[in-house]
């Protein structure tokens, strides 16, 4: 590995630790690489993350392992990057680090950071947020004509009802419209306007999209409105996502979306669109809208139905209406898939039946980082040729041994 080197960032000193390491080993993309990427970029990567408290999502051994989450700031940390306390209903809170020019960007990347991940509000202001995010996730299986045209009436219902939507892409299979707000609502409220505006989408187009709380019952294009929780934070604009390609969650101006592609935006061609076009988010900070309009049609809808009447277990959980098993809990991504392959294995006649969204794949939150959960829906087998649920392939805890020392998401 090469000596540490140090950056001149608008007149700051950042020490850059092991800058030709490799981060992106498909493409061949160093840590160097990655900063001058978001040094080319840090008006428009700031205007998403300056200001605003974050956990510092870090994958120290790179893309090929999963990501830490790192809620509190280091202890040692230089004088430009500040905290700003956060507390939850678990009773626990964390000093996030609060970064608000391009030497707290370097030095967020030197820390392992990939993509960043900020709260929707302001270090001023913890309790209420300033923007309200839709997250497009789509259902395996779901093209990407598909998303976008969700996207563009996800754009309308936000106008519809007094607020300004502005768009990119996730750098995953997703698509984000965010909306900037006024501070005056508790992140309840905000959450209970993000539901309303999924309610409204899928009721607009129910052959498209859904805003079923129920992984296994969504079909089409689930309009995540569960982002706008308090312990939500979602990658911001400019930020390189932890993809073979590079890609860059990249903000865009409307008519651009029905026509666009994810692959298209990466850590190469970026700059050179942002130098070219400039940033299609630039005016996003003087658009604050109110949600009075949909708060009004929240309390018109009455609540969502989330479960069928009776439908939970004997210990009070909701039970699922669709014919579930799980069939593995593990570490990392791989080796839900390779449980996966092996339960193809053993059962593939009923593996044939299944439809792409009939395998979910739940990444699911551990004290410091993500596990995942494989669970087959087996609607689409004959009942009399369904497995039964087995002993899992795979039984991974990520509480087993956890000292509550380690870097902690929640």
């Amino acid at each position: 590995m090469a000596a540490p080197v140090v950056l001149d960032v608008d007149g700051r000193d950042v020490t850059i630790s092991h800058p030709d390491k490799v981060v992106f080993p498909a493409v061949g993309h160093t840590k160097m690489d990655l900063l001058l990427y978001y040094l080319d970029v840090a008006g428009g990567a700031l205007r998403g993350v300056a200001g605003r408290p974050m956990i510092l999502k870090r994958f120290v051994k790179g893309i090929s392992e999963e990501a830490i989450f790192q809620k509190r700031a280091p202890e040692k940390r230089p004088d430009y990057v500040d905290v700003a306390e956060l507390r939850y209903a678990s009773g626990t809170s964390a000093k996030e680090a609060v970064i608000r020019d391009a030497a707290g960007l370097v030095w967020a990347v030197n820390l392992g950071c990939i993509d960043l991940n900020p709260h929707p509000v302001r270090a001023d202001d913890l309790d209420h947020p300033d923007e309200l995010r839709i997250d497009l996730d789509p259902v395996p299986g779901v093209p990407w004509h598909q998303i976008v045209h969700v996207a563009l009436l996800a754009r309308d219902v936000l106008a519809d009802y007094g607020l300004t939507g502005w768009p990119k892409t996730s750098g995953s299979r997703g698509f984000h419209v965010y909306a900037r707000i006024e501070r005056r609502w508790p992140f309840k409220q905000v959450r209970l306007a993000a539901e309303t505006v999924a309610r409204e989408v899928e009721r607009r187009a129910p052959d498209l999209a859904t805003s079923r709380w129920w992984k296994e019952e969504r079909q089409g294009v689930f309009v995540d409105f569960n982002q706008n929780a308090k312990d939500r934070t979602v990658a911001s604009a400019y930020s390189v996502r932890a993809t073979d390609d590079a890609r860059v969650s990249t903000p865009l101006y409307w008519d651009e979306v029905a026509d666009c592609r994810p692959e298209a935006f990466t850590l190469i061609t970026v700059p050179k669109r942002y130098e070219d076009l400039g940033d299609p988010w630039e005016g996003i900070d003087d658009s604050a809208g109110d949600l009075d309009a949909l708060l009004e049609l929240a309390e018109r809808l009455g609540p969502a139905e989330k479960a069928p009447k009776g439908a939970t277990k004997g210990d009070g959980r909701r039970a699922s209406t669709m014919p579930l098993i799980e069939i593995a809990r593990t570490k990392t991504k791989d080796e839900a898939i390779a449980a996966l392959d092996t339960w193809r294995g053993r059962h593939p006649e009923a593996a044939e039946r299944l439809a792409p969204a009939d395998v979910l794949v739940d990444g699911m939150r551990g004290p410091s980082s993500i596990w995942y959960r494989i669970r087959i829906n087996l609607q689409h087998v004959p009942e009399e040729q369904r497995p039964v649920q087995e002993p899992l392939i795979a039984d991974y805890s990520p509480w087993v041994g956890y000292s509550g020392t380690q870097f902690r998401r929640g």
